[in-house]
């Protein structure tokens, strides 16, 4: 680490090592109270720590495997299909908006295609068995469009 091995056994060394020592251990509080994204991280303490420290700091935890961006996906992505009801480009959106790096989104997507699908069309049932009541079948049809479901799958 850039900061250990500049380190010369000065008072002032001693104090940035002290400073930075207490700022990874407040970015690590953030990330285990709750499961982050490195962009998240990074917006929280962009202009608290400096941009190289930060850096550093989120390599430690990439390394030390505190802060992963693929277990984070899959992470969340169960928990969306847990509570929800979602169309796989729906998932995609909200993985997106945690600003999660697209490569990774769609690794996961294409690896974990089959189960999303399968997800994907219990949700389609549901939907419409709830909205049936209340909707006509082509008013369904274009909800579940707007929603990001493929409309050639519906029958």
């Amino acid at each position: 680490m850039r900061i250990i091995e500049n380190f010369e056994n000065s008072k002032t060394d001693f104090e940035k090592l002290k400073k930075f020592d207490e700022q990874k251990t407040k970015v690590f509080k953030y990330i285990t109270y709750k499961k982050r994204t490195e962009q998240e991280v990074r917006n929280k303490f962009r202009g608290q720590i400096s941009q190289e420290d930060l850096d550093e700091i989120i390599e430690y935890l990439k390394e030390a495997n505190y802060l992963n961006d693929y277990d984070f996906i899959e992470k969340q992505a169960r928990e969306y299909m847990n509570l929800k009801t979602l169309s796989i480009k729906e998932i995609k959106y909200k993985l997106y908006s945690k600003g999660l790096d697209s490569k990774l989104v769609e690794k996961y997507i294409d690896n974990n295609y089959e189960e999303l699908k399968e997800y994907e069309n219990k949700c389609i049932q549901k939907i419409k068995a709830k909205k049936a009541q209340t909707m006509t079948e082509e008013e369904i049809l274009q909800y579940l469009y707007k929603k990001g479901y493929k409309i050639e799958k519906y029958d």
